[in-house]
């Protein structure tokens, strides 16, 4: 079992926003396995599949973002799942715009999604893929910036990065180890 959940915001006014990019990142994940969002569940849009004989469940939180760890503790529960089965993708304001970053554990930084995920299961340890929307060249209030849509310049590097976010969350539901996840696409 294993469980991938890509933090966004529902509405359709929010798609192509910065803090949509694990939206679109858990939708490629679904893409790669051949599945589709069918399932409303656990406050998620849910998707099944069947990797190697385990089930994954590929999730985008119906609640805002920053109400995203109640999804993924009700996900965690129904599934029997433990965190240690769980990669969330997301956007993070720390890393450079295209750069992805996996990590095992760790605090939730800036981002408020993941506050909430820590807060309601109570633990860091959890793996984390991250993809980087920092843009040195803009400088406006980072709650305006991460609702704001991807310039056009710009979206074909963060449709590569959320493809390559996708690729390693499909790696470690395949049971690659995090290391090699981690070695193998932080570049």
């Amino acid at each position: 079992m294993y469980i991938i959940v890509g933090l966004g915001n529902p509405e359709e006014k929010y798609l192509k926003t910065f803090h949509n990019m694990g939206y679109i990142a858990a939708g490629d994940v679904a893409e790669r396995f051949g599945v589709k969002f069918k399932k409303k569940e656990c406050e998620a849009f849910v998707a099944e599949a069947n990797v190697g004989g385990e089930k994954v469940i590929i999730a985008r939180p119906l609640t805002y973002m920053n109400n995203s760890g109640r999804a993924v503790k009700q996900l965690l529960a129904k599934y029997k799942a433990t965190p240690e089965n769980l990669a969330v993708i997301y956007d993070d304001y720390d890393i450079p715009k295209g750069k992805i970053r996996i990590r095992p554990s760790g605090s939730a930084g800036t981002h408020n999604g993941m506050r909430s995920v820590i807060a309601e299961i109570g633990t860091q340890n959890f793996t984390r893929i991250r993809i980087g929307i920092r843009d040195e060249e803009v400088n406006i209030p980072l709650i305006d910036y991460v609702l704001s849509e991807v310039r056009k310049t710009d979206y074909d590097l963060f449709v590569s990065a959320c493809g390559r976010a996708a690729d390693a969350a499909a790696e470690l539901a395949k049971g690659r180890t995090v290391e090699d996840v981690m070695t193998a696409f932080n570049g």
